[in-house]
């Protein structure tokens, strides 16, 4: 029995190095995994420009970094509307709203959102379109998607970014903000996929306004909102907010910016 016992362990030291760590901490194994993860990408439909675009990703030390120093959402509210600039997106907000009238009334008349929470969003995210971020879009899933940390998250969002590669939305190229996010209202890959939309029904282009505006408020029907209904807590259309964002002080300054924009 000893010996079978001594058998079986020198058979499992053996057999180790052929399974790779199903994520890491660091980046010195990310190239390899990276290659391993092609064989499951390819599984799950991504093509031959989604995986061509995977094999030129590197690890994004920026993006870890960014990942671990998230501390605004810890906030009160009032702190947190602060640091955030609230005023300052409210009065742009309603110069905004003032002059794409026409873009707003035809976003609301097809998706039944209006202006108020869409123009906090587009704030907040990337102060109007002016702060979309400068990091690669497809390393920075990717790090993530190899980082123990969130890994099976990320991976649904690497899948969604490779084959929006294959179908032209995205390049290896593109790029955003540190955690993947793309376009003027810092959507994830899997949310251009699930809620992308054009205003124009062409192309979608979430670094143009109306593409990015548009998607937000299909995205926010999606998460039940209802035409009419209010959007402050304990309203029926808080609840599309929340799916916007799961921070609580994140949510509470949307309401109160939104319906400082829209007047209310």
């Amino acid at each position: 029995m000893r010996r079978i016992v001594l058998c079986l362990a020198l058979m499992l030291g053996l057999s180790a190095p052929v399974f790779a760590a199903s994520c890491g901490k660091t980046g010195a194994g990310f190239e390899a995994w990276k290659q391993k993860y092609a064989a499951e990408a390819q599984a799950q439909g991504v093509g031959a420009k989604g995986l061509a675009a995977l094999e030129r990703t590197s690890y994004a030390t920026a993006t870890i970094k960014a990942d671990r120093s998230q501390h605004s959402f810890k906030l009160g509210l009032d702190a947190f509307m602060q640091k955030r600039g609230s005023a300052t997106i409210v009065s742009q907000g309603r110069r905004l709203k003032a002059q794409n009238a026409k873009l707003f009334k035809q976003i609301e008349k097809r998706y039944g959102v209006p202006p108020g929470p869409l123009i906090a969003i587009w704030g907040m995210e990337t102060a109007f379109g002016n702060y979309m971020g400068h990091q690669n879009t497809l390393s920075a899933v990717a790090t993530l998607a190899y980082d123990c940390r969130r890994p099976d998250f990320f991976r649904e969002q690497l899948i969604s970014a490779l084959i929006l590669v294959d179908r032209g939305v995205l390049s290896s190229s593109s790029t955003g903000a540190m955690h993947g996010e793309v376009g003027q209202t810092q959507f994830l890959p899997k949310n251009v996929l699930q809620y992308g939309a054009s205003i124009d029904g062409g192309g979608i282009n979430l670094n143009q306004k109306a593409d990015a505006l548009a998607s937000t408020a299909n995205f926010l029907r999606a998460h039940g909102w209802r035409p009419g209904a209010g959007y402050q807590p304990g309203q029926p259309n808080f609840v599309a907010l929340q799916g916007w964002n799961a921070a609580s002080v994140y949510q509470q300054a949307l309401a109160i910016m939104g319906s400082e924009i829209d007047g209310n």
